[in-house]
C-alpha cells in the first residue's frame, strides 16, 4: 500500500490542535474555511462532466441499491448499535457514529477505485454525484430526529438554507461557468484537489481545537475510542459483504457488483467536514463528531484499494485464461 500523505496530514492536524489549540482564536479560520467550502463545490461544478453523468443515468437498479445503502441501510445499522452505548441517543459517541452513517458517498475516490477494479465507471460517476445532492436533505433530516430529542439547537430549514448557500449555489455557478472554465478546471484538477484537501485539514484542525479547549476528549476514555474504531470497521465489512450478496441475488454483472460495493460503502469526508460546520457550528463536540468519518475515510481508502486490486487481478486472470 502506498503512503497516503493526506491521511497522515489529517492526523497530524489533530496533534497540532492538541498542542496549539489557540490557533482558532488567533486566525480567522471560520471565514477562511467558509470561503474554502464554497470554492470546493464551485470547482466541482466546473469539473463535473454532463456527458459522463448522463452515461450512467439508466442503470436504475444499481442506483437504487447504492442510494438505499448510503441513506437507509447505513443509518439503520448504526441505530441497531444503540444498545452498546450506555446513554443511548444522548451519547456523543453514538451521535458521531450516526452522523457518519447518514453522510453521502464520496466522489473522486469512488470513481478512481471503480475504474481500477474494472467496474462500471459511468454508474459510479452518476451515483457519487447524485449522492452528494441527496445528502444535503437526507443527512440533516436524519439528524433532526435525534438532535431535537437530546436538546440540541437544531433548525432544519435554517440548516438547509446554509447548505444550499455553501454547496448547491457554488455548484450551480460552477456548472454555468463550465463552457468558460471547464477545460481549465479539468486540466488542473490535481492542483484544485490539493486546495480541497487543505480546506478539509483546516476544518479538522479548527474542530479539534475547539474540542480540546473545551475538554471534550477528557471525558472520552480509550475504551470508548477503541469501541468507536471497532464499530467503524464492522460497519464497513457488514455493508461491503452485504452489498456483494445482494448484487449476486439481483443478478448484477461483475462490473455493476463492483460499483455497487464500492459506491455503497463510501462516505464523504468533504461533505462530513462541511456539514459539521453548518449543523454543529463552533460547538465543543465538533472534533468528536468528525472522528468517526476521519477513521472511516482512512479505512475505506485502504480496504477498497485492496479489494479493487483483487478484482482487477481476478478479471485480468480470466481474460488471459479466455485467450488461452
Amino acid at each position: 500500500m502506498k503512503f497516503n500523505g493526506f491521511i497522515a496530514t489529517l492526523f497530524a492536524a489533530i496533534g497540532i490542535a492538541y498542542f496549539f489549540p489557540q490557533g482558532i482564536e488567533i486566525f480567522p479560520l471560520q471565514t477562511i474555511t467558509d470561503i474554502g467550502i464554497g470554492l470546493i463545490f464551485l470547482f466541482y461544478g466546473l469539473k463535473l462532466s454532463p456527458a459522463e453523468f448522463k452515461l450512467g443515468f439508466f442503470n436504475y437498479r444499481a442506483h437504487l441499491v447504492i442510494q438505499l445503502s448510503t441513506f437507509l441501510f447505513f443509518p439503520l445499522l448504526v441505530l441497531a448499535l444503540l444498545p452498546i452505548f450506555k446513554n443511548g441517543t444522548s451519547s456523543e459517541l453514538w451521535l458521531a457514529l450516526f452522523f457518519l452513517g447518514t453522510l453521502p458517498s464520496t466522489v473522486s475516490s469512488s470513481i478512481v477505485m471503480v475504474s481500477l477494479a474494472k467496474g462500471n465507471v459511468p454508474t459510479a460517476i452518476f451515483n457519487a454525484s447524485l449522492s452528494g445532492l441527496i445528502g444535503i436533505i437526507a443527512t440533516p433530516l436524519w439528524l433532526s430526529f435525534f438532535m431535537k430529542k437530546s436538546g440540541g439547537d437544531f433548525d432544519f430549514s435554517t440548516i438547509i438554507l446554509k447548505l444550499f448557500l455553501q454547496i448547491i449555489l457554488p455548484l450551480i455557478i460552477g456548472l454555468f461557468l463550465q463552457r468558460l472554465l471547464g477545460k481549465f478546471a479539468r486540466k488542473y484538477s490535481k492542483t484544485l484537489a490539493l486546495f480541497d484537501k487543505t480546506t478539509i485539514i483546516l476544518i479538522v484542525y479548527s474542530s479539534f481545537s475547539a474540542s480540546f479547549l473545551s475538554g471534550m476528549f477528557s471525558e472520552t476514555s480509550w475504551a470508548d475510542l477503541g469501541k468507536l474504531f471497532g464499530t467503524v470497521l464492522i460497519l464497513f465489512f457488514v455493508v461491503y459483504y452485504g452489498l456483494g450478496l445482494l448484487s449476486n441475488k439481483l443478478g448484477f454483472s461483475i462490473s455493476n457488483k463492483i460499483t455497487t460495493q464500492f459506491c455503497g460503502t463510501k462516505k464523504s469526508l468533504v461533505h462530513g467536514s462541511v456539514m459539521v460546520k453548518v449543523i454543529f457550528g463552533a460547538a465543543a463536540n465538533t472534533g468528536l463528531i468528525l472522528l468517526p468519518i476521519m477513521l472511516y475515510h482512512s479505512l475505506q481508502l485502504l480496504l477498497v484499494a485492496y479489494f479493487a486490486e483483487r478484482y482487477r487481478k481476478k478479471q485480468m486472470t480470466e481474460i488471459e485464461g479466455e485467450k488461452l
